[in-house]
C-alpha cells in the first residue's frame, strides 16, 4: 500500500513537473524580441549610441571645441579618425559629444511627450464628455500643422536654444501619444474588469492607476521608441537651421549646417555627422518594429 501511494506521488510530481510554468507577459515579449535577429541588431545599435552619449567626456581623444587652425579641413588619418572641420576640431571628438546633445534632446522630449500627452489622453477617454471634446480639439488643432514647421514657429517665438527646440518637439509630438493611449483606453475601460472594479466601489484614481494605465501603456512604449528616432531627425533639422544647438555646443544637426559649405572639397565634415544620425534612427527604428512585434499579441505567429 505504501509503495503504491509512492508510486502516486511520484506521477503526480512529474505531472506537475510537465505543466508548463506561468510566463508573465513581459518575459514573454522578451523571449519573442529575442528571437527577431533584426531588432536585436537594432538595439546593438542603440546601445553602442548610448554608451558613447554616456561615456563621451572620458573617451573622445580631443577637446570636442579645441580648434586647430593648422591641421583644418584634414582627411581621416592616424591622429584624426574623422578628419577636422573647418576649425581643425577633430569631427571624431565631436561627433562623440554630438551624440550626448542629440540622444539626450530625443529622450528627454519624447518622455514629456509621452507624460502630458498620454495625461491628457487617459483623462479624455475615461471622463469622455465635453473634457473628451475639449482635449481631442486642441489634439486636431496641433495635428493640423505640419510638425517641422510647428516646431520652428515654437522656437521662433521662444527663441533659438537646445531647450527651447526640446519643448517644440516635446509639443509637436504630444497629440500623436494623446490619440494613442486615448483610442487604447476607451477599448479597455469597457472591459469586465473594470466594471467590476466600479461596481465594488473602487475609486477613478485606483482604478486609473492599477488597471487601466497598465492595460494601456504598451502602444504607447512602441510609439515612444520610434518617436525618438523622429525627435532625432527634427532636433538635427532645428539645429541645421541655427535654432537648436548654440556654440560652443554642438549636436549633429549644428555640425552639418557648419559643414555644408565643404561638401565637395572636405566631404567627410558632413558625411559622419549624418552617418551617426542615420545609425541612430535606423536603430531605434529597427528595435521599434521588434518592440511591436513582440508586445503586440496580433503579430505574433
Amino acid at each position: 500500500m505504501a509503495t503504491l501511494e509512492k508510486e502516486k506521488r511520484q506521477e503526480k510530481i512529474k505531472i506537475q513537473e510537465q505543466v508548463e510554468k506561468p510566463v508573465s507577459p513581459w518575459k514573454d515579449a522578451w523571449r519573442s524580441f529575442k528571437k527577431n535577429k533584426i531588432a536585436l541588431i537594432g538595439a546593438i545599435i542603440v546601445l553602442l549610441f548610448v554608451v558613447v552619449a554616456i561615456l563621451a567626456p572620458w573617451i573622445m581623444p580631443y577637446d570636442y571645441n579645441k580648434n586647430d587652425l593648422v591641421n583644418r579641413l584634414q582627411p581621416p588619418t592616424g591622429d584624426h579618425w574623422l578628419g577636422t572641420d573647418d576649425f581643425g576640431r577633430d569631427i571624431l571628438s565631436r561627433s562623440m559629444y554630438g551624440a550626448r546633445i542629440s540622444l539626450t534632446v530625443g529622450f528627454s522630449a519624447v518622455l514629456g511627450s509621452i507624460i502630458i500627452g498620454s495625461f491628457l489622453g487617459v483623462v479624455a477617454a475615461y471622463y469622455g464628455r465635453w473634457v473628451d471634446t475639449l482635449i481631442s480639439r486642441i489634439f486636431d488643432i496641433l495635428l493640423a500643422f505640419p510638425s517641422i514647421l510647428l516646431a520652428i514657429a515654437i522656437v521662433a517665438i521662444l527663441g533659438p536654444s537646445l531647450r527651447n527646440a526640446l519643448i517644440a518637439i516635446a509639443i509637436i509630438n504630444i497629440p500623436n501619444f494623446g490619440r494613442l493611449i486615448r483610442s487604447r483606453v476607451l477599448s479597455v475601460k469597457e472591459e469586465e474588469y473594470i466594471v467590476a472594479a466600479r461596481a465594488v466601489g473602487m475609486n477613478d484614481s485606483r482604478i486609473l492607476i492599477r488597471h487601466i494605465i497598465p492595460n494601456s501603456i504598451t502602444p504607447v512604449i512602441v510609439q515612444g521608441t520610434l518617436a525618438i528616432a523622429t525627435a532625432i531627425i527634427e532636433i538635427a533639422a532645428l539645429s541645421f537651421l541655427g535654432l537648436g544647438a548654440q556654440s560652443p555646443k554642438v549636436d549633429w544637426g549644428k555640425m552639418l549646417a557648419d559643414s555644408q559649405q565643404y561638401l565637395v572639397n572636405a566631404p567627410w565634415t558632413m558625411i559622419f555627422p549624418g552617418v551617426a544620425i542615420m545609425l541612430t534612427v535606423l536603430g531605434f527604428n529597427l528595435m521599434g518594429d521588434g518592440l511591436r512585434d513582440a508586445l503586440d499579441p496580433k503579430m505574433k505567429s
